[in-house]
């Protein structure tokens, strides 16, 4: 299937997704790119980010299918390995991704966390993995990060000096998404 759309999945507490750290300067980017649109919707259950309300969205609102790159961001992440647990897409790009609750109440509620990752579906149903992450991440342990990498076999791009990815433009993701176009 070839790439036609991208999603931005963004982090919890986004707030106004169109002005909030680098997604709606790539949203601009990726639509630039020919032949793929991108999306970037503002997510209900914006603070918890509960997977019961964040995955249908995703598939039936932002229409994430076989010709989508889910690109996930932190809380976006999660909800994006999770949908490709159980949905076929052409790629899933995390930006600071992690494998628990990291022992906060909020990220426990928003039930992410509450079972084992299922590594290998995610693997068969997601055409390609990227990942990048920063060992500077003020809120997520590198050891988490890997273990994602680890797990997902992922394209790692480890960066020292991201932190959480919360600035306001990101040219690596953009040249990422064009080389997934060229792949298609």
């Amino acid at each position: 299937m070839p790439l036609k759309k991208a999603v931005i999945v963004p982090g919890n507490g986004a707030g106004d997704v169109e002005h909030c750290n680098w997604y709606g300067w790539a949203n601009k980017q990726i639509n630039k790119i020919p032949d793929v649109t991108c999306q970037l919707k503002n997510m209900p259950d914006p603070v918890t980010a509960r997977e019961t309300i964040w995955l249908p969205f995703m598939e039936k609102e932002l229409q994430c299918d076989e010709d989508t790159v889910i690109i996930g961001h932190s809380s976006g992440a999660a909800a994006a390995m999770r949908f490709a647990e159980t949905h076929k897409v052409f790629a899933i790009v995390l930006v600071g991704a992690y494998v628990s609750d990291l022992g906060d109440e909020n990220e426990a509620e928003s039930g992410y966390f509450s079972r084992p990752w299922e590594w290998e579906r995610m693997r068969a149903n997601a055409g390609h993995i990227v990942q990048f992450g920063s060992t500077d991440d003020p809120f997520l342990p590198w050891d988490e990060q890997e273990q994602v990498a680890k797990g997902l076999q992922a394209d790692l791009h480890k960066y020292t000096d991201r932190g959480h990815f919360m600035n306001t433009h990101f040219p690596e993701l953009i040249n990422v998404v064009k080389k997934l176009k060229e792949m298609d």
